[in-house]
């Protein structure tokens, strides 16, 4: 049943998905996001879009797309959508869509013979994974697998800095760290931990072959004991007096390597 009036219950279930307390559905907010959630087909239960909105040509057809597939819609006045925002500034339009699900064995059947993977091991800040998640699409990641105590990838904020390529990465969350070793292990995928102590320098490393690329939490890292579970470890030189990158930083120069080997095919004089 549609509902085109406001609707206080309709409004009291978005801000629980939106503060994290509905965790089968997630909050996605802005004109760009739910295109991006429409387009890759994610199940959309409600929509939520201002009036002044739904007189823009290109909002507007996005959400008759919506709400065709919605539930529940509501056409709401910019101080009630205030009211639900995620954001100091609506961005106008609200989806509430089921939070995308993949098992072990589901997120094994979406990789290709030659993974490159991206683990996230104790990541907090949702800002950070949102950006390792845009950065490794556009390096060519594969795939993405959050262990417990991760932020959620498909927190509001993480969703916002991923721009989308959380819906497009196959993302496997809520996975024990040692699970995760052990089923690279299991498929042949080589797990390399970022370290600023390690002997081998990133570009000194073959990264051709199935990998899968450990980053550990922003304050500490990676325990010795986890640098010691993954088969190699490397390291990004630094100048100055700098101690350490910022985890998406870091990510980001690490998989665009990955990306150039692979990309250009090339046969260095690995050691």
């Amino acid at each position: 049943m549609k509902i085109t009036s406001r609707d206080n219950s309709l409004l009291r279930d978005v801000r629980e998905v939106r503060d994290g307390k509905a965790p089968d559905s997630i909050f996605v907010e802005g004109l760009r996001l739910c295109e991006e959630a429409l387009r890759s087909n994610l199940k959309i239960e409600a929509i939520i879009y201002s009036e002044h909105i739904a007189k823009k040509d290109r909002a507007a057809n996005v959400i008759r797309e919506l709400e065709s597939l919605a539930a529940k819609s509501a056409s709401v006045s910019e101080k009630l959508l205030e009211s639900i925002s995620y954001t100091k500034t609506p961005q106008g339009i609200v989806v509430i869509a089921a939070r995308p699900q993949l098992t072990e064995t589901q997120f094994k059947a979406t990789q290709p013979a030659n993974p490159l993977l991206v683990v996230l091991h104790g990541i907090n800040n949702p800002v950070n994974v949102g950006a390792i998640l845009r950065t490794g699409e556009a390096a060519g990641a594969t795939g993405i697998i959050a262990t417990k105590g991760t932020s959620d990838p498909f927190s509001p904020k993480s969703l916002r800095g991923a721009m989308g390529a959380t819906f497009r990465l196959p993302v496997w969350t809520d996975a024990e760290f040692q699970e995760v070793i052990d089923w690279c292990r299991s498929h042949r995928i080589q797990t390399v931990s970022a370290t600023t102590n390690a002997r081998r320098f990133y570009a000194d490393f073959d990264w051709r072959i199935p990998t899968a690329l450990v980053m550990g939490a922003e304050s500490a890292g990676l325990s010795e004991k986890e640098v010691a579970a993954t088969d190699k470890s490397v390291a990004i030189p630094m100048q100055g007096l700098t101690e350490s990158l910022n985890v998406a930083v870091a990510a980001g120069i690490l998989l665009y390597e990955a990306n150039r080997q692979r990309s250009n095919a090339i046969r260095p004089p690995f050691a």
